[in-house]
């Protein structure tokens, strides 16, 4: 959908190569890949020039659709408020929206992530079929719909087709305002193989998620396991204290323990949120080589608790970020909000920083590298051969500080995100999508309807 310039040229004062900072960086663009990076060049008439430039980060996990409810969900009813009283507004609202809707809403959040400096987005993606909850004449209409989404603005997409069978541990019956998430495992295998053909760029990639231990069995997880090998596989574990407890008193077990005491959990697994583990548990999951996938801004908002971040690291554990939710979307408040939560917790400064390291740095460097482990995406980096998924940050004041300047991004406020290149297309400029006026025009238009 994007017609991309098959050759252009960046410039840019400072830029974050594999080796370090540098500066004067002249790169070239060639067919959405990054061609030859020049250092200590001059800058030459047509070239695009920016402040700073980094690599696009990776969002490891999205609920697209509901972008649409963001703020919507801040009222206090009677008695205390939870994630679970959260859920059934999000199911109400889950309920209310059709394909065209699903593409609206998913368009609105794809343009914020590609102007936070996401370049690439992991879909979680459960909402399948009618309201009903009857399948549509494609069984992947609402899949086809993220595809289109992600191509509309030209954002990278990793769709992790989620599978639902369950309403809890048991299993339960699902309830009605699970109905249009669920699958038999028959049923979802094909869906993941009509995804599968669905995918049309070289860049997207197609995964698969086990909704989380409530929604699957042991047998389900098997089957699947079975059924889809080799994938990248995600599932939300050990978000909130209830779901311990339910997985506790039905097998005996944390869902964390379970998880590694009957799966080989390895490279291929990213857990979501993973909030609630022992000391043994975050041990293990560290030395699995799985990614935990962390969503602090929603996590906060949410009220789930926090990770055991500095114990995870310490044991050469990998993390990467998700907008999760949706409420809020910006790369930096959510490492901002990660290194916040510890050190209000421990009461100390810099905790996730090594010993005389930067913390942005430390933060920004775990989340790409586990963001494309997760996403089965290349290294993001500016260097030749890599996509030329690409953040330029403004920099008003004008200073040389090469890490301080992300410490400045995610901590401060002299910042910003100025221009991005998704593939290759120059998708944001001036801090603005090239397209926002009428996605957000849509995405309005759906809010109207749907909250009228």
């Amino acid at each position: 959908m994007w017609e991309r310039e098959q050759q252009n040229m960046i410039f840019a004062d400072k830029a974050l190569l594999p080796d370090g900072w540098a500066h004067n960086v002249r790169i070239e663009v060639v067919r959405g890949f990054v061609g030859a990076v020049t250092t200590d060049a001059e800058a030459q008439p047509g070239d695009v020039r920016v402040s700073t430039l980094l690599p696009g980060m990776p969002n490891v996990h999205s609920h697209a659709f509901q972008r649409g409810h963001s703020g919507l969900t801040e009222m206090r009813g009677t008695g205390r408020e939870s994630f679970w009283t959260w859920r059934q507004m999000m199911y109400r609202f889950a309920l209310s929206v059709g394909p065209e809707d699903v593409a609206a809403l998913a368009e609105m959040a794809y343009v914020e992530m590609l102007e936070a400096g996401y370049t690439r987005v992991g879909e979680f993606h459960y909402l399948h079929h009618a309201a009903d909850g009857s399948p549509y004449d494609n069984p992947a209409e609402l899949s086809d719909r993220i595809f289109d989404a992600a191509e509309a603005t030209g954002i990278a997409l990793t769709h992790l087709p989620v599978f639902y069978a369950h309403g809890g541990f048991g299993p339960r019956a699902p309830d009605e305002g699970q109905r249009r998430f669920l699958h038999s495992v028959a049923r979802f295998v094909d869906l993941v193989g009509r995804c599968d053909a669905r995918r049309s760029r070289a860049q997207d990639r197609v995964g698969f998620a086990p909704h989380s231990l409530r929604a699957a069995s042991h047998q389900d997880l098997s089957q699947l396991c079975e059924a889809l090998p080799g994938r990248k596989l995600h599932i939300h574990i050990a978000e909130q204290v209830q779901e311990v407890e339910d997985c506790q008193a039905f097998s005996g077990r944390r869902p964390v323990e379970w998880l590694l005491d009957n799966f080989d959990v390895n490279e291929n697994w990213c857990l979501i949120h993973a909030t609630h583990m022992t000391e043994a548990e975050t041990r293990h999951v560290a030395a699995s080589n799985a990614v935990a996938g962390l969503c602090p801004v929603t996590e906060a908002n949410l009220g789930d608790g926090l990770f055991p971040a500095p114990e995870f690291l310490e044991a050469g554990g990998r993390i990467a970020i998700g907008t999760d939710s949706n409420v809020r979307i910006d790369v930096a408040e959510e490492l901002r909000i990660l290194e916040y939560g510890q050190r209000l917790q421990s009461r100390a400064r810099n905790v996730l920083a090594e010993e005389g390291g930067s913390t942005g740095r430390r933060l920004f460097d775990a989340a790409l590298s586990g963001g494309a482990q997760a996403l089965d995406a290349p290294t993001p980096e500016l260097a030749a051969g890599a996509p030329a998924d690409l953040v330029g940050l403004r920099d008003p004041l004008g200073l040389d500080q090469g890490d301080a300047l992300l410490d400045r991004w995610i901590f401060g406020r002299d910042t910003g995100v100025s221009d991005v290149w998704a593939a290759g297309a120059h998708v944001v400029q001036a801090g603005r999508h090239i397209r926002r006026d009428e996605v957000q025009s849509r995405f309005a238009d759906v809010l109207k309807r749907v909250l009228s």
